[in-house]
């Protein structure tokens, strides 16, 4: 096996995680609402999941673990598609925000889970853009750690 193919492997490993917690988060109600699906077969292609695993993520989601990137801009990409998910439902509701810190921590996110889990839905119901909720996150958990450090 080369190196490439152990990358690919791996890589798609990590997207099938990642999608499954996306997929945990939509049925979290127990049912798909047609914004929740329209939004799950979007990813499902982005992430260049096989229709076989398709298939078997939308059957059993907790069968994938979530599986933390290493840095921090990934994290909140990932976040930010997980947040995404829960607000599409425009009901936040305490199962949902739950769901959400628990993928949160997963993530490898650290201190106050719960703030920055409020955070990144509050920049969704500013309508924050991918690339916004990226600057303003880092921005969030840089001056966090300085509150922290200081």
């Amino acid at each position: 096996m080369i190196y490439q193919d152990i990358y690919d492997s791996d890589f798609k490993e990590r997207n099938k995680g990642h999608f499954a917690s996306i997929v945990r988060v939509a049925y979290n109600d127990g049912e798909y609402t047609p914004k929740e699906r329209e939004f799950i077969d979007a990813l499902a292609h982005k992430l260049d999941i096989s229709e076989q695993d398709y298939k078997a993520i939308l059957k059993n989601p907790n069968n994938y673990p979530v599986n933390p990137p290493y840095l921090q801009e990934q994290r909140i990409e990932r976040l930010y598609d997980l947040a995404r998910m829960v607000f599409i439902n425009y009901i936040l509701g305490p199962e949902q925000k739950k769901t959400l810190r628990k993928f949160t921590s997963a993530l490898g996110f650290s201190g106050n889970v719960n703030a920055i889990t409020d955070k990144a839905l509050s920049l969704l119901v500013m309508e924050y853009n991918l690339e916004d909720f990226k600057n303003e996150m880092n921005a969030y958990l840089k001056q966090k750690m300085l509150d922290h450090a200081g």
